[in-house]
């Protein structure tokens, strides 16, 4: 176990971006729905502003927790041609898989936000926050998003990867911020002593207490 839970695993990401402090051009965003805690005591560390960017895997349709790739806001889609090839899913299936993910995608994004407006990226840097990364399928979608909204940098940053993060998410950012990259990785879970999962109220909770924040 490396981090007790996400609230700690955000804390300590956190010092890992203290060259971030207090600059009114930062925006940190969460990937729900386990990197919004994350990404919340980042953001109140940092003293900066909070919101979401919402993304969701494209899972193979026999095998939904491997990614073949992923959606983000604005219509960004990225796609692994080696698994859709390998697990021989055909075109029409993907964009069904891509129709039905698009459809929860936008219901959360109204769920989470409700009546608060989208924060603008345009000009900002970006931090990128999730509780860890795997496949990085939904961070390169939330980069990319980002990048499309107008951001002039961003960071990628997660408490826990592999050991060749980098190298797999090279061009997605342009810095890359990790507490542990471990040689010996199966599973972001493997990480946490409380890896349960994160409910939409929780997210929504998140949101809500992202301002103050402190200065």
């Amino acid at each position: 176990m490396l981090f007790a839970d996400r609230a700690e695993a955000g804390r300590r990401l956190a010092l890992e971006l203290r060259h971030l402090q207090g600059d009114p051009s930062v925006v940190v965003l969460g990937l729900p729905r386990g990197g919004v805690p994350v990404a919340l005591e980042v953001a109140r560390s940092l003293g900066v502003r909070l919101d979401v960017m919402m993304v969701r895997k494209l899972g193979v349709p026999r095998q939904p927790e491997l990614a073949m790739g992923a959606i983000g806001e604005g219509g960004v889609r990225i796609v692994n041609e080696d698994v859709v090839r390998r697990a021989g899913v055909t075109e029409r299936e993907l964009e069904e898989v891509a129709a039905k993910e698009l459809v929860e995608l936008q219901r959360r994004a109204l769920r989470f936000r409700g009546p608060r407006r989208q924060v603008s990226l345009q000009g900002h840097t970006v931090v990128v926050v999730d509780d860890g990364l795997a496949t990085g399928a939904t961070a390169r979608a939330a980069c990319e998003a980002a990048r499309g909204q107008g951001a002039a940098r961003v960071v990628l940053a997660v408490p826990v990867a592999p050991h060749d993060w980098v190298e797999r998410m090279a061009g997605s950012a342009d810095e890359y911020v990790c507490v542990s990259a471990p040689l010996r990785f199966s599973a972001v879970g493997e990480f946490y002593g409380d890896f349960s999962q994160t409910t939409d109220e929780q997210v929504i909770e998140c949101l809500r207490r992202e301002g103050p924040v402190r200065r």
